[in-house]
């Protein structure tokens, strides 16, 4: 098989997962989707890890899924129990786009928490010119961040969205001017998310997308703000504000 596997590497409290076919496009075969899943597993039980960013080596973010293997294969159940675990990750997520990205990648995009891009990013969804029908997961994250009617130009007519369309879709958060700075802001936005205190910051992630999903669990949401507001964490952060210094969080 051309290439190597996604690569998990812990550092801390981050986490990065690179997908290595840059000659592939980063394209994903069936063994690569059951990887990533056994990588999600192993960073969700890591309790250091607070941020996640997904990657991909080369020009491109990823091809999506090979599609000579789609035939007798229900590449799309594959897809989706991969992009729901992501959009379930314990920590918050980042997707590094400085490419193309396309087919189910698009998905696994959207089920992060914060994806930042380049101009010379595009996307497409073959989905319909393949005959191959999108999932529910998958139309349901679209709608959710995206909206109907680009979903509809997306799923549909197949459209291709350049780089600024991806940002005014909603698709992109942020559009940086080349790769030196796609990285420093990426680098920015972790430092960030690490200073915040963990039990509000994994807590308010987790019951955000429930609640955008319609399935939020309220004894969960009581259970994790009662922590919370019996934190040390809590302590700290409100007596940092008044004296005018920064946090010291401990995650407890």
């Amino acid at each position: 098989m051309p290439g190597l596997t996604p690569l998990l590497q812990i550092d801390g409290p981050l986490a990065r997962i690179s997908l290595r076919r840059p000659d592939l496009a980063n394209r994903l075969e069936v063994e690569d989707l059951q990887l990533l899943r056994q990588q999600l597993v192993e960073v969700n039980r890591t309790e250091s890890v607070r941020v996640l960013l997904l990657s991909g080596q080369g020009r491109h973010f990823c091809s999506g899924f090979n599609i000579s293997a789609v035939p007798g294969l229900d590449a799309g159940q594959l897809f989706e129990e991969l992009a729901d675990a992501l959009e379930q990750a314990r920590p918050v997520t980042v997707a590094r786009i400085q490419g193309g990205v396309y087919g189910g990648a698009t998905d696994l995009a959207l089920a992060c928490d914060f994806r930042l891009g380049l101009p010379r990013c595009e996307m497409f969804v073959p989905a319909a010119r393949l005959g191959l029908h999108f999932y529910r997961g998958g139309m349901q994250r679209y709608l959710s961040r995206m909206g109907l009617q680009w979903t509809k130009r997306i799923l549909l007519a197949g459209a291709t969205l350049d780089g600024d369309q991806m940002l005014s879709s909603g698709f992109l958060d942020e559009l940086l001017a080349d790769e030196l700075a796609l990285d420093g802001r990426i680098e920015a936005l972790q430092a960030q998310l690490l200073d915040m205190a963990p039990l509000a910051l994994l807590g308010m992630k987790k019951h955000l997308n429930a609640l955008a999903a319609g399935r939020l669990d309220e004894h969960s949401l009581r259970q994790d703000l009662d922590r919370a507001n019996a934190s040390e964490d809590l302590r700290e952060g409100v007596a940092a504000w008044q004296a005018g210094r920064k946090p010291s969080f401990r995650g407890l």
